[in-house]
């Protein structure tokens, strides 16, 4: 009987610590694309990065903090903020993040 709760227990563990990993996370940064990158995180990028966007590129948030790149993988919750400055939730997986809210900063 030990056993069997020992082993529920650690089932439960690794589920919760998977849920922690999957929760939303708020980001601030600048909408750019791929091909830019960081240096295309400013304003005035905003032509430049819908000339990209339309040739293939990725929107990306460059971070604030670290200037790190994340590829958004659901770019059209950035439709009209390209080189805003921004707070962005959603859910980070590695080099990217899925965009649930957008808000202007």
């Amino acid at each position: 009987m030990k056993k069997v709760l020992s082993f529920a227990l650690a089932v439960s563990l690794v589920f919760m610590a998977g849920l922690a990993l999957a929760a939303d996370t708020t980001v601030n940064g600048t909408v750019s694309d791929s091909m830019c990158g960081a240096k295309g995180a400013s304003a005035s990028h905003a032509a430049c990065m819908t000339k990209c966007l339309s040739r293939g590129a990725q929107a990306v948030i460059v971070t604030d903090t670290d200037q790190k790149v994340l590829i958004v993988d659901n770019p059209d919750v950035l439709k009209g903020h390209e080189g805003h400055h921004v707070a962005v939730t959603g859910t980070v997986t590695g080099e990217s993040i899925h965009v649930g809210s957008v808000k202007m900063l």
